[in-house]
């Protein structure tokens, strides 16, 4: 490897160096503070490293690997994200009576595969990537083993994540059987020519691609452990899951049927809308019947991601634009949704009922109107970034003139309205009965939620510098 390569590959090392630095100090001595410093540096190293990396971008670093603005883009927006888990983690576990060093080492390595994900080129660095985060996720899902909800969600994602890399590894193959390479570019190469691009194995082994891939976006029919691992997993490990695991696993989706072609196919296309439409309706439907507010927002991912189907679908410059900047206003959105719900935790429970948050207004104002304003730009209301995240994904629809799915859209999203406004109307509502013991809230955690408050309402007033970056970072891709 020379010294440019190193310098490309910078952030990813950075990231790998990490834990292993915290795994050093958990063996000389256990300190949750010093663990959680070293982690953000860590991450803010990574972060910083983005620069002299995106110097020498584009760059080949052996056929597994593609560094370029895109993947450094989404290495830069999942490493803010895990700073924002990180810190809430903090004050969430402080009240936990079990080892929380190794949740960071955890953090960081899923965060690892998530950039492999998010800069492969080549069906091997996409395996290897999946299967860092998945195993991380495993033993996050269920890192409060003490609670029987929180086993039985690490055992169901733990099974649930194998069947569906099973299938994609079996659909892998049947490419590579046809095709005779694994590399993206190659691939892409052999679509131009049209040779052996319809073959029998293609066909299957796409199929089962899709799969492995709904599954870990959980898009319908792919989304049944979905909310139960939502609901088990410890607070910030389920923001984590919601925005680091699935926007780096879309990251992926973009590069590898853009780069490819596939995404053009007709059958492909019919499959896939199919799937979006069906997660935009399952989602906002089965939201509604919730009373518990992790499964709420579990059920709101599920349509959510069936929104960001739409651009993908619309395809071209534009939706790729329309998918990165709606992420990044789902990453600031999610993670403040459930960044309130972390501080608002006490040691033995999550704060997940929706009789938690009635009446907290009257209690803890400052929380209600931040959990509000999350609330209101994941339904899309003007002003917020999800208002702008939506605005695009239909003007990238209507470019595309897929207008039975950007109709969908609409009508989803005004079904989506009901459940967040019941939420909305809860938090100010007149306590039902003798409101519970204030909880003591980390300086910490408030520290974030404001900021992401302020992101949100930035990215929904002035989105323009946000844009900027994401055009530039896409050209590469399209």
């Amino acid at each position: 490897m020379n010294a440019t390569d190193f310098v490309a590959l910078l952030p990813l090392l950075i990231l790998a160096a990490t834990p292993v630095v915290i795994m050093l100090m958990i063996a000389v001595r256990r300190h949750h503070g010093l663990t959680v410093w070293t982690s953000v540096v860590g991450l803010a190293a990574a972060f910083v490293s983005l620069w002299p990396a995106a110097a020498v971008t584009p760059r080949q670093v052996t056929p597994l690997l593609i560094i370029d603005r895109f993947g450094l883009f989404f290495i830069g927006l999942m490493a803010l994200a895990t700073i924002a888990v990180v810190v809430l983690a903090y004050g969430y576990f402080k009240k936990q009576e079990i080892n929380r060093e190794e949740l960071y080492i955890l953090l960081l390595t899923a965060l690892l595969g998530s950039a492999v994900l998010v800069t492969s080129n080549h069906f091997v660095s996409f395996l290897l990537g999946l299967e860092i985060l998945s195993v991380s996720l495993y033993a996050l899902a269920s890192y409060t083993r003490t609670r029987n909800i929180s086993l039985e969600a690490g055992l169901k994602y733990l099974i649930l994540a194998a069947a569906s890399a099973a299938f994609l590894l079996f659909g892998m193959a049947l490419i590579y059987a046809e095709l005779g390479t694994m590399e993206f570019s190659q691939i892409a190469v052999m679509q131009r020519s049209g040779l052996h691009f319809n073959g029998p194995l293609v066909v299957v082994g796409l199929t089962l691609m899709v799969t492995g891939i709904g599954f870990k976006l959980a898009l319908v029919p792919f989304h049944m452990w979905t909310a139960d691992v939502y609901e088990g997993a410890p607070a910030p490990v389920t923001a984590f899951i919601a925005t680091v695991s699935k926007g780096a696993m879309f990251a992926l989706l973009l590069r590898y049927f853009y780069e490819t072609g596939y995404q053009s196919f007709a059958s492909v296309f019919l499959v896939l809308g199919i799937i979006a439409i069906a997660s935009m309706f399952v989602g906002n439907l089965l939201a509604l019947l919730q009373n518990n507010v992790k499964r709420i927002l579990a059920y709101s991912s599920i349509a959510h991601l069936g929104y960001l189907m739409v651009a993908f679908l619309a395809g071209g410059s534009r939706a790729a634009v329309a998918v990165s900047f709606y992420l990044v206003a789902y990453f600031v959105t999610t993670i403040g949704a459930f960044g309130v719900l972390t501080v608002l935790s006490e040691g033995h429970r999550d704060a997940d009922s929706l009789e938690d948050y009635r009446g907290l207004f009257w209690r803890r104002p400052f929380l209600a109107g931040i959990f509000t304003l999350m609330l209101l730009s994941l339904a899309g209301i003007p002003l917020t970034a999800g208002f702008v995240g939506k605005f695009f994904i239909v003007a990238a629809g209507a470019s595309a003139s897929v207008w039975g799915l950007v109709f969908t859209l609409i009508i989803t999203s005004v079904i989506g309205l009901y459940y967040y406004l019941r939420v909305v109307v809860a938090l100010y509502s007149p306590a039902s009965s003798e409101p519970a013991p204030l909880v003591r809230i980390a300086a910490s955690g408030s520290y974030v939620l404001v900021a992401l408050t302020v992101l949100l309402i930035w990215l929904g007033t002035f989105p323009s510098f946000v844009l900027n970056i994401i055009r530039l970072a896409t050209a590469s891709l399209i």
